[in-house]
């Protein structure tokens, strides 16, 4: 049987990022199924990662990765120091406006202002 990090090296070679690697790490010492529920994404994204096939935004997976695995932060102009898939899940909910609560309301006019917000126009 093989394991999720020797999945990632056959698929990646050489060019394994390493992100990709502590992502395989982490499903090797628990399970690619509680992995995604900690990145709040489905199994089948983590898997396409760790064989090199996903079709979908692969920088916005590694904000995920590195937010959650390594306590990667940013400046959010907004929250002040957050973690990177923290800003990346108030960026996507930003999509739609929603009054469900003042800080939603806040989140969805800084969001629209910030740099780090690139949406295709």
């Amino acid at each position: 049987m093989t394991g999720p990090v020797e999945i990632a090296r056959a698929a990646w070679g050489a060019a394994l990022p390493d992100w990709v690697a502590r992502l395989a790490a982490e499903c090797a010492a628990t399970s690619q199924n509680r992995v995604a529920v900690q990145l709040n994404r489905s199994p089948t994204v983590v898997s396409q990662v760790l064989r090199a096939k996903y079709p979908g935004d692969m920088a916005a997976v590694e904000d995920i990765v590195r937010g959650v695995f390594e306590g990667a932060t940013v400046e959010c102009p907004q929250l002040g120091t957050i973690p990177s898939n923290d800003c990346q899940d108030w960026r996507r909910k930003s999509l739609r406006f929603s009054s469900v609560n003042s800080l939603r309301v806040d989140m969805y006019r800084a969001c629209n202002r910030c740099p780090r917000n690139r949406r295709e126009e």
